[in-house]
């Protein structure tokens, strides 16, 4: 860690592709190289009326593919989740007893409603919701937002971002190609060095998204909670098999995915307690495939977002990974925060124009920062 005076406050947003109705906000002092001090966080739920207003935009989306004008939709959403999360912000730093004047900058995400990949003549596409320059005039400090847009430019898949907190956190534990960083959220994705120190990052698979779904579709609830319904089926294993030989857990990294390429119709025709086996041995299994990919395959996980509150995802993942997983809780981070977190140092990384973006974590030709920024004033 630098000494804190190289370092100043900045509070990171992030909202899921799971769409759980929460704001994760978190502050950490830090230049965007190392981190100082981590300050306070919380998960901030939207109202109702919001949450349901950011459904529906999602499955606008899902209908638009980026074809023609955008979804008129979008607009009445942008706002609604700028000011949401404005207001979060300000009762945040009211309640934590931090100034304004104290925070440099906000890292804000948004929500993203759609994500396409590049493909051979085809460059990426990629949407976030969220009005900075509303959200700076607002809450009166500079806001950095639309993190993926310069990569998808440049030819690179715009996701994961997360590579260059992943590994300031590493660093920070001393942690080499040994040990790598499992996110699961909507998505899976892992960040890992190589034996050259270089940081390398891509989405494995589905994280907790097909799995949320099958739950909700069958009405019994967001989320299969302390793994109940997993633990009480049985996994179909040559449905598994094939499923694993899906040609995205064979292709080479950098690689991403939005949260629909995987689906909860991977189960379908199975009873509701193996489908729930069958999707979280599924996840668990692409991250092993994952880790087969990688120069050096490392032999810890830390496993951070909502996915490792999931007993039968992490029991998955010791099963079927061929790595120890353990919580990020165990190494001394916050696992509900991180992302948060992430999104905070990527804020200060682009006021100090320092790169985000890798050849080896997105695919962009160069190392290159990104996000716009958003002045108070």
């Amino acid at each position: 860690m630098q000494p804190a005076s190289q370092s100043a406050w900045a509070v990171g947003l992030m909202t899921g592709t799971v769409l759980d109705g929460n704001i994760d906000i978190a502050a950490i002092r830090t230049d965007g190289q190392g981190v100082a001090a981590f300050g306070p966080w919380r998960l901030s739920p939207y109202r109702p009326e919001v949450r349901e207003l950011l459904a529906r935009a999602v499955a606008a989306a899902r209908d638009w593919r980026f074809e023609g004008p955008e979804p008129a939709l979008f607009a009445e959403a942008e706002q609604a989740l700028t000011l949401a999360q404005a207001e979060a912000v300000a009762a945040f730093l009211a309640t934590e007893g931090i100034a304004r004047e104290e925070v440099a900058a906000i890292g804000f995400h948004g929500q993203t409603v759609l994500h396409r990949a590049p493909a051979p003549g085809r460059r990426g596409d990629t949407r976030q919701l969220g009005d900075g320059a509303l959200m700076a005039r607002h809450l009166g400090i500079d806001v950095v937002y639309d993190f993926r847009s310069d990569d998808v430019r440049a030819g690179g898949q715009g996701a994961p971002l997360a590579a260059s907190y992943h590994a300031a956190l590493l660093a920070g534990l001393g942690g080499g190609p040994e040990t790598a960083v499992l996110n699961l959220g909507g998505v899976g994705n892992l960040s890992a060095f190589d034996a050259q120190g270089r940081i390398l990052a891509f989405d494995t698979g589905p994280g907790n998204a097909p799995l949320n779904d099958w739950i909700g579709r069958h009405g019994r609830g967001e989320m299969d909670r302390d793994g109940a319904f997993a633990l009480a089926g049985r996994v179909d294993e040559a449905r598994l098999a094939r499923l694993l030989d899906h040609p995205y857990l064979a292709a080479p990294y950098p690689k991403s995915l939005d949260r629909h390429d995987f689906t909860a119709a991977m189960a379908d025709g199975l009873c509701f307690e193996d489908g729930a086996a069958t999707l979280t041995a599924f996840t668990a299994g692409t991250v092993g495939r994952g880790l087969d990919l990688l120069p050096v395959r490392p032999r810890r996980l830390i496993v951070c977002g909502g996915g490792r509150r999931n007993p039968a995802i992490m029991a998955a993942l010791a099963a079927r990974s061929g790595a120890e997983a353990v919580p990020a809780e165990a190494v001394g981070w916050r696992g509900d925060a991180i992302e948060a977190e992430c999104f905070a140092f990527l804020a200060m990384r682009r006021l100090a124009g320092l790169p985000i973006s890798f050849p080896l974590t997105t695919g962009v030709p160069a190392p290159m920062s990104g996000g716009r920024i958003a002045r108070a004033r």
